[in-house]
């Protein structure tokens, strides 16, 4: 196989790495056959784009805070290294998420659906005011700072405990 084709292949998976995630989630929850879709879905994607989507984010934005800002469109800033550590605390919580009880899986979910919504609405206002339509701006992290959060929420809201009726 020609070299610059590998290295393009390479290229294309690093640039769309959550993207990536995302979908082997998908496939882990698929081929994982214990328990109920919703719940293994859930879990898949608590470790897979939440959990080392987001350490995969916080090394970036802390190792390579000038080539991330250049990524994302923006000037770099000594905030990279906040929402680095931000990434960091998302990333953990999502690893530890996967096989963990279902209040920590909501508290897990609820503050990564915040950051990640809040990041898509960062990321309209730029397009918007600043015209910025960079990769990491407008194309796929914007999309997937919609579908997590919200695929998250309705995973776990499937997969929640049932409550015995009154009277059972």
């Amino acid at each position: 196989m020609d070299h610059s084709i590998i290295g393009s292949l390479i290229r294309l998976v690093l640039v769309n790495f959550s993207s990536v995630l995302f979908i082997a989630a998908l496939a882990c929850a698929a081929l994982d056959r214990k328990g109920p879709a919703a719940e293994r879905t859930l879990s898949w994607l608590l470790l897979l784009p939440i959990g080392i989507g987001g350490l995969w984010s916080a090394f970036f934005h802390l190792a390579y805070p000038e080539m991330t800002a250049r990524f994302i469109g923006w000037e770099n800033s000594p905030f990279q290294f906040e929402v680095g550590m931000a990434d960091l605390a998302f990333g953990v919580a999502g690893c530890a998420a996967f096989r963990a009880s279902f209040g920590f899986r909501a508290a897990t979910v609820l503050v990564n659906a915040i950051f990640l919504l809040g990041d898509a609405a960062g990321h309209v206002r730029q397009m918007i005011a600043a015209g910025n339509f960079a990769p990491g701006n407008a194309g796929p992290v914007f999309y997937l700072d919609i579908i997590l959060p919200l695929a998250s929420i309705a995973l776990l809201l499937m997969s929640r405990p049932r409550r015995p009726a009154k009277g059972q």
